[in-house]
């Protein structure tokens, strides 16, 4: 520091006898006096900058991603309506924490062929009693049971936008506006709901739209699959349709400027497929 305001000094006094110069040259041309005397300038003192500098949103926990969702609400699980989604997304994974200890995947995010509609999460195999942790900090906006469906479950949402989704859990040990951290245990692994075993059903999404949460988690290895994880729009190409009366595989392709033989691959069954009114299947 020393030798860095010593080297200011000695600029300036360069400066200061370069503008000397400078005026005598221009009093003499002119025919005027030369001046005695120059006021000499000011060295400005040196600046020390912050070595971490914070950019961006501001972490409110309060109310996580105002920036985002249109409002805070403990009443729906994944509707929203006039959002706006952003171009893109950036999720940091250095502040994730993995949700459960286990590394046992038992059903992968996509759609199911067997049962013909779409899975919108991970399965993680975990025992009855087993514990759940946050994934990120955050507030816990639903605590609910669904008999028929989720089970005991807990949906938070996080100051990076992101909202998970913990389902088919024993208990709860976390309430509805409470503020959580990362890896904060908030429940029990289950087999509550629809569930054929105890597991936990792992969802991350973004104003209510599903992510695959193996592009962020990677569970086999424990770990984030990334440190950074960019959400954009514009990559978002996953489209399901509803089978509706009348409609076949050629007509389902002409309505979705796509092919009979991709949907087929996307799907897993052949072009004799019977389809049944109701039926999901992925057309891009």
């Amino acid at each position: 520091m020393q030798d860095f305001t010593t080297m200011l000094k000695e600029l300036g006094h360069r400066l200061i006898a370069t503008i000397q110069a400078v005026l005598v040259s221009v009093a003499l041309f002119a025919g005027e006096p030369v001046p005695t005397q120059v006021v000499p300038l000011s060295v400005m003192p040196s600046v020390e900058c912050p070595a971490h500098l914070s950019i961006g949103i501001a972490y409110d926990l309060d109310n996580p991603a105002s920036y985002l969702y249109p409002e805070w609400s403990n009443q729906y699980v994944h509707q929203y309506r006039d959002v706006v989604f952003p171009d893109s997304l950036v999720i940091m994974m250095k502040e994730a924490c993995m949700p459960t200890d286990s590394t046992r995947i038992t059903d992968k995010y996509g759609y199911r062929p067997r049962r013909a509609r779409v899975h919108y999460g991970l399965d993680i195999k975990v025992l009855t009693g087993d514990t759940i942790r946050a994934a990120f900090d955050g507030k816990v906006r639903i605590s609910r049971y669904e008999r028929r469906g989720y089970g005991h479950y807990l949906v938070i949402r996080h100051p990076n936008g992101l909202e998970t989704l913990y389902a088919h859990l024993s208990k709860k040990i976390v309430k509805e506006n409470q503020i959580v951290r990362a890896g904060e245990p908030i429940g029990l692994g289950g087999n509550t709901g629809r569930s054929t075993g105890s597991h936990l059903h792992f969802e991350t999404r973004i104003l209510g739209k599903p992510i695959n949460p193996a592009f962020m988690f990677n569970f086999p290895d424990q770990c984030a699959e990334t440190d950074v994880y960019v959400y954009r729009k514009s990559d978002d190409k996953e489209v399901y349709y509803k089978v509706k009366s009348g409609d076949t595989l050629t007509r389902i392709a002409a309505r979705n400027e796509t092919t009979v033989s991709s949907i087929c691959k996307l799907n897993g069954i052949s072009r004799n497929a019977v389809l049944r009114v109701g039926q999901t299947l992925r057309v891009n």
